[in-house]
């Protein structure tokens, strides 16, 4: 009796090494990319707002006029109620052009921030969820972005 579970057991173990080696020769048959591919921007639409840019999430981006290209110029309470867009790497949707995109490092924490087009991208704090757009046109200097958004 002793013998016949001894055996059982070692087949088992047989069987669960022959499982294991055969997993790993099918991950190095597929040629998986060795870094995932960069999240989309997306082109969302709103009643509201009409088409306008929005991260990953969903999450509305945000331009602010008083900015100038290169340099934000939303510190401190503004800042925290306007968070920089600070994602490292994205697709952009259909319309919009890559080269348009860049970074720029905020002179007051040393963060390097998404701009497009020259100017610093945000969001807003209120915005809590995908196709909210609560900040589009507030005090007539914050407003999303499109691919028609032409800074001045």
């Amino acid at each position: 009796m002793k013998k016949g579970i001894y055996i059982l057991a070692i087949l088992s173990i047989l069987f669960v090494l022959a499982a294991c080696g055969k997993s790993t020769d099918e991950k190095i048959e597929t040629n998986q990319p060795a870094q995932a591919p960069a999240e989309s921007l997306q082109l969302l639409e709103n009643e509201k707002a009409g088409k306008y840019l929005a991260d990953p999430q969903g999450r509305a981006l945000y331009y602010f006029k008083k900015d100038e290209a290169g340099k934000s110029n939303c510190s401190g309470d503004c800042l925290a109620n306007w968070p920089a867009f600070t994602q490292a790497d994205f697709a952009v949707p259909e319309g919009f052009d890559k080269k348009d995109f860049a970074t720029i490092t905020r002179e007051d924490n040393g963060v390097k921030q998404v701009t497009y087009k020259g100017f610093p991208l945000y969001y807003f704090a209120k915005d809590t969820q995908k196709g909210d757009v609560s900040g589009q046109g507030v005090k007539d200097v914050w407003f999303v972005v499109n691919s028609e958004t032409e800074f001045k």
